[in-house]
């Protein structure tokens, strides 16, 4: 029985897989690079390659939209067939039919996760290297200009209350890869006095894990306001962190990184006071996580439903799913949109559209089983 199903699930999931992927593809891709072929002169070849490199993106996208159809078209089927009805017969219960799909779904989930791991954020972003640099558009791998970098830390007052105020503020007017140039940095870190330390350049020092300042000065302030002390210098060697260094990278979107990779980028701008950023980031890694699950819900949904006794056409499964489909990612949506709004913690925004999905189809294959 469980051979019998899976091989009838695995017709119409690669049927999901290629029509999805194709929709999506299209809809995301084609059109905008036939655009540039037509009007900025993109190569063919070059086309062609970005095309290439976008595909596992949809098809990762595909995978959980297309259990959702093998497993509503295929129990559809069975159940239309009587099929259902005579396994059930023989004392096969509801639990026992859904069983081939949910290992399915397991293993889609897997394999999803690997994609979107290991091959979806380097094809993107080779992607995007690749059509910028045809287009004459390609960016350093690193911030030329304005890069700035501010640390906040929480303070406690008088009254018990604490609040966040700023730590220290770097500025670096020009960056060509290895020296910054123009540099003024703000430093409240050691009370009561505060320092301003303005330079002509500045480079990352990595065996003393510190910054070299070349030509500059410091000045030392004191509560009242008034200079303490200035000092000139040609060298002068400060404990501040690397974190202007690493920002000064080039950033990669969220679709080119890896789980690992965004968990470092995190790393780096907490360090800073972009709470809205921060929150952005956190909430789309545990959506990272929470993606490949998608497949166990659509695949228990799927198939509760397929189970019932009813006749069902597939144009009827196709148009069913398109309907759980749209209504699953505008929950997602809207969880994300409330994640970042902090209205939700980033798990929650992440994994509460999976639960509450796997709780509606846990509701219906009870029901089917009654």
């Amino acid at each position: 029985m469980d051979r019998y199903i899976a091989s009838q699930l695995i017709g119409p999931f690669l049927f999901g897989v290629g029509s999805f992927s194709s929709v999506g593809i299209s809809i995301g891709t084609v059109f905008d690079l036939i655009r540039r072929v037509a009007e900025r002169g993109l190569p063919l070849e070059i086309a062609a390659e970005v095309f290439l490199l976008k595909l596992p993106d949809f098809i990762v996208l595909a995978f959980p939209m297309s259990v959702l159809l093998a497993t509503l078209m295929t129990y559809s089927r069975l159940s239309g067939d009587s099929e259902i009805v005579a396994l059930r017969s023989c004392g096969v219960g509801v639990y026992r039919l859904v069983l081939p799909a949910v290992f399915m779904s397991l293993l889609v989930t897997g394999i999803t996760f690997t994609f979107n791991e290991l091959v979806v954020p380097a094809a993107n972003y080779r992607a995007a290297t690749t059509l910028e640099r045809a287009l004459g558009r390609e960016k350093p791998p690193f911030k030329q200009r304005n890069i700035i970098h501010t640390e906040y830390d929480k303070v406690r007052q008088e009254n018990g209350d604490r609040v966040t105020v700023m730590k220290r503020l770097f500025y670096a007017e020009q960056f060509d890869g290895k020296r910054m140039k123009g540099l003024t940095i703000l430093d409240r870190s050691q009370e009561p006095l505060n320092q301003i330390v303005s330079a002509e350049s500045a480079t990352w020092n990595f065996a003393e894990n510190s910054w070299d300042f070349f030509n500059g000065t410091i000045y030392l302030i004191a509560p009242d306001g008034s200079y303490r002390n200035i000092v000139r210098f040609e060298h002068q060697e400060l404990q501040l962190p690397r974190t202007p260094l690493d920002l000064a990278s080039r950033s990669r979107d969220y679709g080119e990184m890896s789980i690992a990779q965004a968990k470092e980028r995190l790393a780096i701008i907490s360090q800073g006071g972009d709470e809205d950023e921060i929150r952005e980031l956190a909430v789309r890694i545990q959506q990272k996580y929470a993606l490949p699950f998608v497949c166990v819900v659509f695949g228990l949904v799927g198939s509760t439903l397929g189970i019932s006794p009813r006749r069902a056409s597939k144009a009827t499964s196709f148009g069913l799913s398109i309907i759980i489909i749209f209504g699953y990612y505008l929950l997602a949506f809207i969880m994300n949109a409330f994640g970042q709004a902090d209205l939700l913690s980033p798990f929650l925004a992440g994994w509460l559209p999976i639960a509450i999905g796997l709780g509606v189809g846990t509701i219906l294959l009870v029901r089917a089983s009654r």
